[in-house]
């Protein structure tokens, strides 16, 4: 929101003020400011003139030679190239040795062999961006009004040597997108008064009603929407006060009409929008939502296909308007327009975000309306903008504004008390000085033994409970007379919970498997945040989206590694290993419960080279095997490898399902790992990439078994080998389940170290070979205790998964 000073001194006095004592004030309550910009500073020696002779260089197909009053007592010749230029106009003079935009230097010199004793100057070379000229000036010089006075500065004329404060206006501060509300933040920061003169509005005895009629089908969608007609208008360029004014706040002028309703949008925060009456079609306006495929033509000349979540305004029949956001090409106000039918209205603030950000059509306008405006100006917007219409275009107002739905707004009365104040701020104000900020915030009050019930106006709507008038006590009170004060009370020694220290074990675990923690954004598309879940869920949805981008909340944490793979592979960074340890969000189908279920997650993403090429080995590529070890580190470390249990699947789509496995805690599914199928992996821009993810809060939470400390056996231990040829479908897991379930309470340890496929075993079939250790820590093991063991080990396997042994 940009902010002029010297309009603002029109309704707050702001004597011995200065524009960058205003902007500190501002920013040390609440607002912040960034940056005080006056135009004129860097230009010096531009000065107006006029223009007495012009005549075309005799040289040139597109120059002029000008003969130009600078105020001088012989006039200028100047060399001019701009198409527009003309005898009998004012213009912007840019002298010998003077400096315009971008510090550029200008000198008398000759062009085409005829002598320029400086530059006549467009907008653009005075700092103005190309998108705030009016039209008509865009590829020429700018025409000064006839009243400027050859010679004399030219920056007063363009309201250059005003001040312009940049507000940077939080959502919550939406009061402050107009110079009303701007006003009344100044007035109580100097504990001055807000003083706004009154318009006079003219009517004559024709009432509006009979011109139209007007209705809301929806009293949701537009719960205040008003028409007035002003007819005989003459549509001309507007003053140079009101474009100067316009300008400045980075508005393009285009006509009296149209500039009226931006100026009305900047005074007081309100949204208007002018209709030419004649090309509506009929005598009617309805509000309702678009029929889906239906079809408008925009303002911008772009056809756009409606859907019902749009608000349009229509004739009764055809859409004229996108309510809220942009008017239609069809009813646009033009040079022939008679007869204006003005909108003042209030919109649903969600439907106007939806609107605006389908169709990618942010404007000033849409963003007041999802923010919020001051109910109660509507009306009084409406009026006022009549009122300028009228003597700006010369046109004559109908008797009353004709309404399809009107809204009311009271007072909120908000409560609280000097113990309450004094306690949440840490401040020992008295009853004066809380009267003293109320009064300052021009809010009426009632108080008594220091309670106070608080009455706050409708143009202050972020204002609702007993915290939002603390921060107002704060702001005005001033953040910087607040005490600095130490923590009181009794100090009680910290210390972290049982899900805490495990959590960082977690961490620990996966930094000693080399990899590296990472954040990613809890908010992502939808599509991404459907990848990877382990369970159904919907979505969970921002009403107020940044962007598409990051507009639901996440139900995995993969797919925010993902992002962070693929962009640290596009720095030419291959070989990454990644971990998370984040929430998740699962909302469930139950009306009852607004809030998500939110389950702790963790997360690990790999690519590249798991160890790097040397004189002495190759590199090495992490695979499905890399991960799985990490995993099973994770699980060891935390005392759950007993419970846990994994299983070949191919239900995750964006899993490869040839080598993913789902991971239990006993019969519950906690996780799964494995490789990402090839097409998700190329849509992140990866050759490839292995992921896991746990449920954290499961695993944490789990039981465990004491730990039991048993001494070392001082008997030697005795391994034997076993192979078998079992079919490949087999898993490893299985074989080794049967093994260990068969075998005596002495078997120590199981493992596989050699697995066959090729020549000489049979197609659909491997050979798989195991190591068993058996150690008994009261006596010596005998070969005839082990070879019944083994012989039991043998027929599980062959009874239950068919195993020849080898």
């Amino acid at each position: 929101m940009f902010v002029s000073y010297k309009w603002l001194n029109e309704y707050v006095d702001l004597k011995g003020i200065t524009p960058q004592e205003l902007a500190d004030r501002l920013s040390l309550t609440g607002i912040e400011v960034e940056g005080v910009e006056v135009p004129e500073e860097g230009l010096k020696k531009i000065v107006v003139g006029d223009v007495k002779e012009c005549i075309p260089h005799p040289d040139s197909d597109h120059l002029s030679i000008c003969q130009v009053d600078v105020g001088e007592e012989e006039l200028s010749q100047i060399v001019c190239g701009a198409p527009n230029v003309k005898a009998g106009i004012k213009v912007i003079v840019a002298l010998p040795n003077s400096r315009i935009a971008g510090n550029v230097k200008i000198k008398k010199g000759k062009m085409r062999g005829q002598v320029s004793n400086g530059m006549i100057c467009s907008l653009q070379e005075l700092g103005y961006s190309d998108s705030v000229i009016p039209k008509e000036f865009a590829d020429g010089i700018y025409f000064l009004p006839d009243n400027a006075v050859p010679g004399e500065p030219v920056f007063s004329y363009l309201d250059m040597d005003d001040a312009i404060l940049d507000l940077s206006v939080t959502p919550n501060r939406a009061d402050a997108l107009s110079m009303r509300g701007v006003a009344y933040e100044t007035a109580a920061i100097y504990d001055k008064k807000a003083v706004f003169p009154e318009v006079a509005l003219e009517e004559i005895d024709e009432k509006a009603a009979d011109k139209i009629n007007v209705s809301v089908a929806d009293k949701n969608d537009a719960p205040h929407y008003e028409i007035r007609i002003i007819k005989n208008v003459k549509i001309g360029p507007s003053p140079q006060w009101l474009q100067n004014r316009l300008m400045n706040e980075g508005i393009r002028p285009i006509s009296n009409v149209v500039d009226v309703t931006n100026y009305i949008l900047l005074l007081f925060g309100q949204p208007l929008h002018a209709f030419d009456y004649d090309k509506l079609g009929s005598q009617e306006i309805l509000v309702r939502r678009a029929k889906d495929q239906e079809i408008l033509t925009t303002l911008d000349g772009v056809e756009r296909t409606l859907n019902p979540e749009n608000i349009v305004i229509t004739n009764g029949e055809i859409p004229v308007a996108l309510a809220g956001v942009m008017g239609g090409l069809d009813s646009e106000i033009v040079d022939t327009t008679t007869t204006v039918a003005l909108e003042s209205a209030m919109f649903d603030s969600v439907s106007i975000r939806r609107t605006s950000q389908a169709y990618n059509l942010r404007s000033e306008s849409s963003a007041r309306f999802e923010k919020g405006i001051n109910q109660a100006t509507i009306s009084l917007a409406g009026d006022v903008a009549a009122a300028m219409i009228a003597d700006l275009a010369g046109g004559e107002v109908l008797q009353g504004g004709v309404l399809g739905n009107e809204v009311n707004p009271e007072n909120v009365e908000v409560t609280t008390n000097l113990k309450n104040v004094n306690y949440f701020l840490g401040t020992d104000l008295t009853i004066e000085a809380v009267n003293a900020v109320f009064e300052a915030l021009d809010f009426e009050y009632q108080e008594a033994d220091g309670n106070y019930t608080v009455s706050v106006p409708p143009r202050r709507w972020d204002i609702t409970i007993e915290a939002d008038l603390m921060e107002e006590i704060a702001r005005i009170y001033g953040y910087n007379n607040i005490p600095s004060t130490l923590p009181s009370g009794q100090t009680v020694a910290g210390g972290l919970t049982d899900v805490q220290k495990n959590t960082r074990k977690v961490r620990s675990l996966l930094e000693a498997s080399g990899l590296h923690e990472a954040i990613s954004y809890a908010l992502t598309t939808e599509e991404k945040a459907g990848q990877f879940t382990m369970r159904e869920s919907k979505f969970t949805r921002l009403d107020w989206p940044m962007s598409e981008d990051r507009s639901v909340l996440r139900l995995n944490l993969i797919s925010g590694l993902l992002e962070d793979l693929a962009y640290n592979v596009a720095r030419k960074n291959a070989d990454v290993s990644l971990y998370e340890i984040g929430r998740v969000f699962y909302q469930d189908n139950d009306p009852k419960k607004d809030l998500p279920l939110e389950e702790k997650h963790v997360a690990i993403a790999l690519t590249g080279n798991r160890t790097d090429k040397t004189w002495a080995e190759k590199a090495e590529k992490v695979d499905f095997y890399t991960a799985k070890g990490i995993v099973e580190e994770l699980i060891d470390g935390l005392g759950l490898s007993e419970k846990i249990s994994y299983q070949t699947s191919s239900e995750f789509s964006e899993m490869h399902p040839g080598q993913t496995a789902t991971i239990y805690l006993n019969d519950q599914l906690v996780g799964f790992v494995g490789q990402v199928h090839p097409k998700i992996a190329q849509a992140y821009e990866l050759k490839q990439a292995f992921v896991a993810e746990l449920n954290l809060d499961a695993l944490l939470t789990t039981e465990k078994e004491p730990l039991v400390y048993v001494p070392v056996s001082k008997y030697p231990a005795v391994s034997r080998d076993i192979a078998l040829l079992v079919e490949e479908t087999v898993s490893n897991a299985k074989i080794s389940e049967i093994i260990r379930h068969s075998a005596s309470r002495f078997l120590a340890d199981v493992h596989v170290f050699d697995v066959y496929q090729g020549e000489s075993i049979e197609k659909g079939m491997k050979s798989m070979a195991y190591s068993l250790t058996f150690v008994n820590p009261e006596a010596t093991l005998t070969d005839e205790e082990i070879n019944q063991w083994m012989n039991k080990i043998t027929k599980s396997l062959e009874s239950e998964v068919a195993a020849v042994i080898r």
